[in-house]
């Protein structure tokens, strides 16, 4: 953090009223601050709402769910209201960012994006997650309208920065993942009508092994590469049947890779939840 920055940005706190309006919006900010110098924090009754609380300097010490964790920079942690916490500096100076919220939907929200709770992770020092305190600072400064939709797109925003560029247990973060999974996403993209493309060509490409790349692609999807190849298929098909209204399905599987026009409308029903004359008929202009 250059000098100018850290004056800029020596301390500051925003604490935002809450509406009625606002607690019914999916996700709703309550509080940001950056702290140069944090001070020793107790809460035996936690927090009322959801907190994030991240190192910038220093290192400090977090203790919660009857386990202490040492918080250096570039790590950070996030809780779920009311959870019992502690945390103090372990250097002359720790300096810490915070965001604070909670919505009607924050549990599902923080669910499905497979946030940690309460155990510390961290990002590279390049990452826009080092950059936050700068960035909110600015806001700030500048009386950034953090109030109703604005501030529920801001908390939804910094929480698909965290899912996207913290690294669990020291996997990759997923930013990291998608982006060795680049020459694959490629490969798809140029010879997805090929029929004979499959799951060892891929792992090939990558010089990697087919087990370790359907790993990778879990990891990054949630499905498996050839069901990833299969979706992208699906996809260029219902392009290729709105594009050419008087092409045969038939015409269409082949030029999308499939060798057997009854797998194409199988697959094409189960991903799209018709069958691939329907689909034509009901968005065709």
């Amino acid at each position: 953090m250059k000098v100018d920055e850290l004056k800029m940005a020596e301390y500051y706190f925003r604490h935002f009223v809450t509406t009625e309006w606002d607690q019914r919006l999916p996700l709703h900010l309550f509080s940001i601050g950056y702290s140069e110098h944090q001070s020793v924090i107790h809460r035996e009754q936690g927090f009322s709402c959801y907190h994030w609380l991240h190192t910038v300097e220093g290192c400090g010490e977090f203790e919660v769910g009857g386990r202490t964790f040492p918080l250096a920079p570039n790590q950070g942690m996030l809780l779920k209201p009311n959870v019992p916490h502690h945390y103090r500096p372990l250097t002359p100076r720790w300096s810490t960012w915070y965001l604070t919220f909670d919505g009607a939907l924050a549990n599902p929200i923080t669910a499905a994006l497979d946030l940690p709770m309460m155990t510390p992770f961290g990002w590279e020092a390049d990452s826009p997650l080092a950059r936050l305190h700068t960035e909110y600072g600015e806001k700030c400064r500048y009386s950034f309208d953090f109030a109703g939709i604005n501030g529920s797109l801001e908390v939804y925003a910094f929480l698909a920065k965290v899912k996207q560029f913290v690294q669990v247990s020291g996997q990759p973060s997923l930013s990291k993942g998608h982006e060795r999974l680049t020459p694959i996403y490629l490969l798809i993209e140029e010879h997805y009508d090929d029929p004979s493309l499959g799951l060892p060509r891929m792992a090939e490409t990558l010089g990697i092994s087919s087990q370790h790349l359907s790993t990778l692609f879990r990891k990054s999807w949630g499905i498996s590469p050839y069901q990833y190849l299969l979706q992208f298929r699906i996809q260029k098909s219902k392009e290729l049947l709105l594009k050419f209204p008087g092409r045969h399905v038939k015409e269409i599987a082949g030029q999308v890779g499939f060798q057997d026009d009854s797998h194409f409308v199988s697959t094409f029903h189960k991903l799209a939840g018709m069958t691939p004359a329907s689909f034509r008929q009901q968005f065709s202009e």
